[in-house]
């Protein structure tokens, strides 16, 4: 497969090479636009981009400096003041606690590596590193339904991040390499603050990741267009832009209707995806 001379890949494309060849070939390698709604009703999917949008850029602005308070009198929406509150209840800890004391704070810290002949991507809601060196990964999710563990650990993103943290974050380490040890993933559910889901990281799952990423993109290089088909999981296409092209469906999926599994998978596949632009190449 010839591949776009400006493309790169990210968990979010490689996600949905594993879920479906064909939503991988159709929105990463031709780009297509399709007229059709990913989740049912329109309206509530439209109000929670936009919710899930300006909590990472509250988070951000707040790490950043700009007063809490400051940035609590400009929300206007009540589930976005319920998450500010919950986000306050860890955030002042990740600035000014004694337990934090010395950390370094990056939001929105994107990297960029070479992977065969494309490049891997990630961008992260905030890298913290601590004055031990500990190195930890936080991911906000605003999904209404808090994902299982088990099925964050399935994620591509729980690979990804952790293994180009290892591979290309060493500007963030002293210019040392950083160890996999070093490196901790965290989940947090603005709506379920309590249950932050963490994963650690070794280098057993650096080799295994390695191994494992490579083959993927050596996968996709290697196939025809033809080679690109659709998923055996029908319930994958209920919140999938593509159902009507691929003859799987014309109406939205209902995220209220599908099993934990698929309501999770529904809510964050329409979350920001903040992981496109590489800020920092190695």
């Amino acid at each position: 497969m010839n591949l776009p001379t400006d493309f790169q890949f990210s968990q979010a494309s490689l996600q949905d090479f594993v879920d479906c060849r064909r939503r991988f070939l159709l929105r990463h390698i031709q780009r297509l636009s399709w007229p059709a709604l990913e989740t049912e009703p329109a309206l509530e999917q439209e109000r929670y981009l936009q919710q899930g949008a300006a909590f990472h850029r509250l988070a951000q602005q707040f790490i950043l400096g700009i007063p809490a308070d400051r940035l609590a009198s400009m929300i206007h929406d009540p589930d976005l003041e319920t998450w500010w509150d919950n986000f306050m209840q860890i955030a002042p800890g990740l600035k000014d606690s004694q337990d934090t004391a010395g950390w370094r704070l990056y939001p929105e810290i994107s990297l960029s590596s070479p992977m065969r002949d494309s490049r891997l991507v990630a961008k992260f809601d905030l890298l913290a590193i601590t004055p031990d060196h500990k190195m930890l990964i936080y991911d906000w999710k605003t999904s209404r339904s808090k994902a299982k563990r088990q099925w964050l650990e399935a994620r591509l993103q729980t690979r990804v991040y952790p293994y180009m943290l290892v591979r290309a974050g060493g500007v963030f380490n002293q210019g040392e390499p950083v160890q996999p040890a070093q490196v901790e993933m965290l989940y947090w559910f603005a709506s379920h603050p309590e249950q932050t889901e963490r994963f650690s990281y070794d280098a057993t799952a650096h080799q295994a990741d390695e191994a494992y990423l490579t083959s993927l993109v050596d996968t996709i290089r290697n196939l025809e267009e033809n080679d690109f088909h659709l998923t055996g999981d029908e319930k994958r296409c209920a919140f999938c832009i593509y159902r009507s092209l691929c003859n799987r469906g014309i109406s939205a999926g209902r995220t209220l209707e599908l099993d934990d599994e698929y309501t999770a998978e529904s809510e964050i596949a329409i979350e920001i995806d903040f992981d496109q632009i590489a800020e920092i190449e190695y």
